[in-house]
């Protein structure tokens, strides 16, 4: 496909980005420490901490992890954690002595760390206190050599940290009873590395940086490779992309998505700490009243999120009040943006909420909207620097500009391959580096992607095709809607029909026939759900993606549970 997108390239934007500016992320970070030291990197918690302790603290875990652990380049070293001051400790200081990270979701069960931890092959986890029960639980069927705890308060002053613990343990009960033979605490780990120096090992660009794992909605969850050069390319992508309004040394970025999700962790954690920003990191975004209050007490200038977080937010009576006047950047990604959503908060904020998109397999980006767009345009963007986009069909063909198939994306950023997994990979990356998304999409006349749906969402309802994300942005107009799901459900009429699953709004009464009567004002017939179920919430991923997954497994089982009944009925 002809880049047809880079005539929509805002002035000094370039082209093209060199993934080799760099050989390593540990090369990045020290260089940043190095240019900021006095500056404040991180504030959690009301603590905060600077560019030369990161850099003091992250040597002592990389001392420690080579000298006590005998962690050595390549091995696996996995971190499990909500957003805390111990997260990029732990991170850089592991990558400076060439081990991969593996980031684990710290609500994953049992079973779902044992994969992992089996699948990864790690050597050394790194958990917060908050989550070591599940870690113990998930030994009975695999083994770690060491395991490091560090508790949410180990880098307050010790009676805040004592107190912190108290609630967590006692009050709240977050943390469960653990005992693991041999763990050892990450404040020891901290004072017995410092007495120690790490010993430098070489890193290239194409050594692996990370084991990103996939959510697992599509079978076993696949650990993607991701090499420093890609990390390093997408930051440089991302870096160029957001240059006209982002500017080293003088950003404040939010950070309520986890670090250990691909979106923070590139964007927030590795772009930002390059530009010698100061972070803020949001342990439980679930807070919302708390979350608004730390937003009112700093002059933030960018923060990232999904749908669902900013949609949150607008539904908070207290965030109107807020000062935006510092906030030059609001990006959304992981998930579908709302038209209703971005609209509510440019008005809020007098800032566009600009939509991205990528993939883990990606690192993630793949496009950006402009930062000249004045208002939601609906589409993901155009391609970054460096990236190549091409629409096929089921054969591979490309088609012609305009129509829909799945988007296909080529670039320094795109993944190794799955980690032990040959035949997935051979699966979604081609022999010529193209990589299969699984995502339906079409490319309009001025170079700007739009995405259809996921190819295993789409619903088929009578021969024709329904995207569920079409749906959900006409209902989510709604003035009574608070958030909305649409999944398709077998019919032995149609083959497929839609169900919509609606939470209304706080204090709001809504009908199915409030509902279809709206619907049949925006959609035609075939786009009409059929059945409607209105629920206190959604089932949602810890970054706050609704599962679309789950519904229909609910659904499924349903169905399942409504034919053993019948079964039974005609055997009685």
């Amino acid at each position: 496909m002809d880049k047809i997108w880079l005539k929509n390239y805002q002035q000094g934007v370039s082209y093209e980005i060199n993934p080799d500016s760099y050989a390593s992320i540990p090369e990045v970070f020290d260089l940043s420490c190095q240019n900021y030291p006095k500056k404040i990197a991180y504030t959690n918690l009301g603590e905060d901490l600077s560019y030369q302790k990161l850099h003091r603290h992250a040597n002592n875990v990389a001392s420690f992890l080579q000298n006590d652990c005998g962690v050595k380049k390549g091995d696996r070293v996995g971190i499990m954690m909500p957003n805390s001051m111990q997260y990029p400790i732990c991170m850089f200081g592991a990558l400076k002595i060439g081990a991969i990270i593996v980031n684990f979701n710290p609500l994953y069960t049992a079973d779902e760390v044992g994969h992992q931890i089996s699948d990864s092959g790690i050597k050394v986890m790194i958990v917060m206190t908050n989550f070591a029960a599940v870690v113990q639980e998930s030994l009975k069927t695999t083994a770690v050599e060491h395991i490091i705890v560090t508790g949410l308060g180990d880098f307050m002053p010790w009676w805040k940290a004592l107190a912190m613990n108290f609630i967590l343990k006692y009050v709240k009960k977050i943390v469960k009873p653990w005992h693991i033979v041999g763990a050892k605490l990450l404040s020891h780990a901290l004072a017995k590395g410092a007495k120690k120096a790490f010993h430098p090992v070489s890193i290239s660009s194409s050594d692996v940086a990370y084991l990103q794992y996939t959510g697992g909605t599509t079978g076993v969850a696949k650990g993607a490779m991701l090499t420093h050069r890609n990390m390093i390319a997408n930051m440089e992508q991302a870096n160029a992309w957001l240059k006209p309004v982002l500017t080293s040394n003088q950003e404040f970025v939010v950070t309520a998505l986890p670090l250990y999700h691909i979106f923070s962790l590139l964007a927030n954690c590795l772009l930002f700490m390059k530009l010698g920003a100061r972070n803020l990191l949001i342990t439980n975004p679930r807070d919302i009243p708390g979350f608004i209050g730390e937003l009112a007490k700093y002059p933030f200038t960018a923060i990232t999120g999904v749908n669902t977080l900013f949609n949150a937010l607008l539904n908070n009576s207290n965030f109107v009040s807020l000062d935006f006047s510092h906030l030059r950047l609001t990006l959304g990604g992981g998930m579908a943006v709302q038209r209703s959503v971005a609209e509510r908060w440019e008005n809020i904020t007098h800032n566009p909420l600009l939509e991205a998109y990528g993939l883990t397999e990606s690192s993630p980006a793949v496009c950006i909207n402009p930062m000249n767009l004045k208002h939601f345009n609906g589409s993901i963007g155009l391609p970054i620097p460096s990236t190549e986009v091409s629409i096929r069909d089921e054969e591979g063909i490309e088609v012609l500009l305009g129509e829909r198939g799945e988007l296909w994306v080529k670039g320094p950023q795109v993944m190794k391959g799955y980690w032990n997994r040959p035949e997935d990979t051979a699966k979604v990356l081609t022999e010529d580096g193209w990589l299969k998304t699984g995502d339906i999409a079409m490319v309009d006349d001025h170079g700007f992607v739009h995405i259809v749906d996921r190819v295993k969402d789409m619903i088929i309802v009578s021969g024709f095709n329904v995207y569920p994300n079409e749906i959900e942005d006409v209902l989510a107009f709604h003035p009574g809607v608070k958030e909305v799901a649409v999944i398709g459900i077998p019919s032995n009429v149609s083959g497929e029909t839609v169900k919509a699953f609606i939470v209304p709004k706080d204090d709001v009464v809504l009908t199915k026939a409030d509902i279809m009567g709206f619907s049949r004002e925006h959609l035609t017939g075939y786009k009409l759900p059929r059945q409607v179920e209105f629920r206190d919430s959604l089932p949602k991923s810890p970054v706050g993606k609704i599962l679309r997954r789950v519904l229909r497994q609910e659904e499924l089982a349903k169905i399942n549970e409504k034919q053993v009944q019948k079964s039974a009925l005609k055997s009685a």
